[in-house]
C-alpha cells in the first residue's frame, strides 16, 4: 500500500503545479469572468455550446481543480486508512484537503460575488500552502519507505528561527507579487530594476501601480539576498548531510531563476510563458522552504522528547 500511496502522492504533487499555474493564467489572460458569475456551471450550463478563449481557460482551470481535488480526497482517505498511526502524515493529508477546499471556495466566491484585488491576492498564497502540504506529504511517504533519509538531520535553534522567518517573509513577497498581477501593475514600471522612465521627478511621484510594482521588486530583492546569505550559512554547517546540503543549493537556484524571470517579464513586455515560469519557480522555492520548516519542527519535537526523558530519569 505504501507504493500506491507514493505514486498517488507524486501524481497529486505534479498536478498541483498546473493548478497553480492555471490560476495565474486565468488572471493574466483576463479569463476570470470567462463563465460569467456562474459556478460550478459555466454561464448556467454544464458545457456551453459556444466556447470563447476566456471561457476555455476558465473551464480548464476548473477541470484541473476538480481532478486535483478528487486526487487529494482519495489520497487523504488512503492515508487515514493505512497510516492513521503516523501523526505527521495524517496532519499533512488533512491540511492539504482543508486548504484545497478553502482555495476552491475562495475561487468560487470570486466568480459569484466578486472580490477586491487585495482579497484575490490571497488566493494564490493559499494554493501555494496547499501545494507545500501535498509536497511534504509525498516526501514523508518516501521517507517511511526508506527512500529519503532525513531522520538524522538536526537543525540548530538559531537556524530554525531563521528558516521560519524567511518562510513567513516569502509569503509576504508572494502576496505582493499576486497583488501586482491582480492590480495589473506588471508593466507599471518598464525599467528594471529601478523605475526611472516612469517617474522623472522621483519616488514621490509614483502612482499606486508603480508603488505596488516597486514594493514587490524591493521585497523580492531582499528575499534573494537573504537566501544567498542563508544558503552559505547552511551549506557550511550541514555539509555532512547530503539531502540538506543539496536542498539548499537547489533553493538558491530556484530563487535566482525567480529573479531572472521577474526581470524578463519587464524586458519581454509580459510574455505569457515567462510569467508562468515566474510563478512556477516561486512555487518550487516555497516548497523547498516548507521542507526545511518541516525538518525544523521535527528537530524541535525531538529536543522536547529528549528533555522530557531526561527529567523522567532524574
Amino acid at each position: 500500500m505504501t507504493k500506491k500511496l507514493k505514486i498517488l502522492s507524486v501524481i497529486s504533487t505534479i498536478c498541483m503545479i498546473p493548478l497553480l499555474l492555471g490560476g495565474a493564467l486565468v488572471t493574466k489572460t483576463g479569463s476570470a469572468d470567462g463563465c460569467g458569475n456562474s459556478w460550478p456551471l459555466c454561464e448556467g450550463q454544464f458545457l456551453p455550446t459556444e466556447i470563447s478563449f476566456e471561457m476555455f481557460i476558465e473551464l480548464s482551470h476548473r477541470g484541473v481543480t476538480g481532478i486535483v481535488g478528487l486526487l487529494i480526497v482519495y489520497l487523504t482517505y488512503l492515508v487515514w486508512k493505512e497510516l492513521r498511526h503516523n501523526n505527521e502524515v495524517v496532519f499533512l493529508a488533512f491540511s492539504a484537503l482543508s486548504l484545497m477546499i478553502l482555495q476552491a471556495l475562495i475561487g468560487a466566491a470570486a466568480v459569484v460575488w466578486g472580490q477586491s484585488d487585495f482579497a484575490l491576492a490571497t488566493h494564490f498564497g493559499i494554493s501555494l500552502v496547499c501545494f507545500a502540504a501535498v509536497f511534504l506529504l509525498m516526501l514523508q511517504l518516501f521517507e517511511i519507505d526508506k527512500k529519503l533519509h532525513t531522520e538524522d538531520i538536526h537543525i540548530k535553534k538559531n537556524h530554525r528561527i531563521e528558516i521560519y522567518a524567511i518562510s513567513i517573509y516569502t509569503m509576504c513577497v508572494v502576496y505582493s507579487g499576486a497583488l501586482v498581477r491582480h492590480t495589473d501593475s506588471n508593466l507599471a514600471c518598464r525599467d528594471w530594476p529601478l523605475c526611472v522612465n516612469n517617474s522623472s521627478f522621483g519616488i514621490s511621484d509614483y502612482n499606486f501601480y508603480q508603488w505596488v510594482q516597486m514594493g514587490h521588486r524591493l521585497a523580492a530583492g531582499l528575499l534573494f539576498i537573504w537566501t544567498i546569505i542563508l544558503t552559505v550559512r547552511m551549506v557550511k554547517h550541514y555539509k555532512n548531510s547530503k539531502v540538506f546540503y543539496w536542498s539548499w543549493w537547489i533553493t538558491l537556484g530556484l530563487i535566482t531563476l525567480q529573479v531572472l524571470f521577474g526581470a524578463l517579464i519587464i524586458f519581454t513586455s509580459l510574455n505569457l510563458m515567462v510569467a508562468l515560469f515566474h510563478a512556477l519557480f516561486i512555487t518550487c522555492y516555497f516548497g523547498m522552504l516548507s521542507f526545511f520548516m518541516h525538518l525544523s519542527f521535527r528537530t524541535k519535537r525531538r529536543e522536547k522528547k529528549q528533555i522530557s526523558r531526561t527529567k523522567t530519569f532524574k
